[in-house]
């Protein structure tokens, strides 16, 4: 099984609002980002994250976003397989971050 980390939408917001400076990748599809990303995303569909390898540091934290949690899991999963050290999945993805007070 293959191990990496998962952040609440709480700790992400914290942690941006306090000005740290995140990688983030929401592997949601172009019609969902229209309706609004996380300032500071990057958009990378997750059917483009194997091409795309070299866009996404394999040292570092980065954190995957998609609707609900369960594609941004499955990018985390399949990075994590190839020697990807610092993914993490946001839990409850954009459904979850929505719902937090402004």
């Amino acid at each position: 099984m293959s191990n990496y980390n998962t952040i609440t939408v709480e700790e992400l917001k914290s942690r941006l609002d306090a000005g740290e400076r995140i990688h983030l990748i929401d592997v949601r599809e172009d019609e969902e980002v229209a309706q609004g990303m996380i300032p500071g995303a990057v958009h990378l569909p997750l059917g483009q994250v194997p091409q795309q390898l070299g866009a996404i540091p394999k040292e570092e934290e980065v954190v995957f976003i998609c609707r609900s949690g369960y594609r941004s899991d499955q990018a985390c999963q399949y990075l994590a397989s190839i020697g990807y050290k610092g993914v993490a999945n946001m839990i409850g993805g954009m459904l979850a971050w929505n719902q937090l007070e402004p």
